[in-house]
């Protein structure tokens, strides 16, 4: 029984996870079905994998630190419960990764794994950046098959981490982009962001190109006359087609249309991405999760 009170979210919340859900469904079931794929060990893998369940409440992110007033319901009430999907898709994956930094979480993580006894899971507590990094490169990708889920709070993901998923070329991923609960919010109306937060950008994209994308100079009259300056010119929907082309970049391809998740004020707070890093399987992978991110 778990030692932590969990609330459910709503019904945005459930359009993630259903999505993934069936994704995965679907997945299983192919490498069940064609032969060549069953000599291949599956292996889901969940990032920031919280507890197994969705709760409102969780630890503040980096991010809450500049913007407290992201640390809203709508905001807490996007975590997690994909542990536990993952685990009762049937058929099942071959292997389970469950990675959460927080030891309370991790907690709740051996419980969920306690249930599920006859299924093989590993639980690691500690930095997913930093961890994965080492496990992509170690794991011998000519026998193994992955779909991983990256779902942050917030602009945790660093762009090397999406780029050593990528070179594995046997990786589908998921990844909750932090579209309006982080990204829009470090980028400042006039004049790009301070260097903290333009830092921070830069990471997540993995180029400092977002300065030219999402700035465009214009001139302003001031107390002291006419005065050239840029001006933010970048709405949510650049920013995400920002983001989806620079997955392009490292994945053999990747769905063109990614699922806002909003907010009750209708803000998306998310965007649901998915990339295919297998150049084989690609085109079945894109075409199952483009239907699925369809509303």
């Amino acid at each position: 029984m778990l030692t932590r009170r969990h609330v459910f979210g709503g019904s945005w919340t459930q359009e993630k996870l259903e999505r993934v859900r069936k994704y995965l469904a679907a997945y299983t079931k192919i490498f069940a079905k064609n032969p060549k794929a069953k000599t291949l060990t599956t292996i889901y893998v969940d990032a920031f994998a919280g507890t197994g369940y969705r709760t409102a409440s969780r630890q503040k992110s980096d991010q809450s630190l500049w913007f407290p007033e992201i640390m809203e319901t709508d905001v807490d009430e996007f975590l997690k419960g994909s542990a536990r999907i993952a685990l009762e898709v049937d058929p099942p994956f071959k292997q389970y990764l469950f990675i959460e930094q927080s030891s309370r979480y991790a907690e709740e993580l051996s419980k969920l794994k306690a249930q599920f006894s006859n299924k093989s899971v590993d639980i690691v507590r500690t930095d997913a950046n930093i961890y994965l990094k080492q496990w992509c490169a170690e794991v011998d990708w000519r026998r193994y098959r992955a779909v991983m889920l990256l779902d942050p709070y917030g602009m945790q993901v660093e762009w090397s981490l999406i780029e050593t998923i990528a070179r594995t070329q046997a990786v589908d991923l998921w990844i909750l982009f932090p579209l309006g609960a982080a990204v829009s919010r470090l980028l400042t109306k006039i004049e790009p962001p301070p260097d903290e937060w333009a830092q921070a950008l830069t990471r997540i994209f993995g180029t400092d190109e977002w300065r030219k994308a999402f700035y465009s100079k214009q001139k302003i009259q001031t107390l002291f006359g006419e005065e050239e300056v840029q001006i933010k010119d970048a709405d949510f929907d650049k920013i995400g087609r920002f983001f989806v082309r620079r997955l392009k970049t490292v994945f053999a391809d990747v769905a063109e249309n990614p699922l806002p998740l909003r907010n009750s004020k209708n803000v998306p707070l998310y965007l649901l991405c998915f990339a295919a890093s297998n150049p084989k399987g690609a085109q079945t992978a894109i075409k199952i999760a483009q239907d699925l991110l369809r509303r």
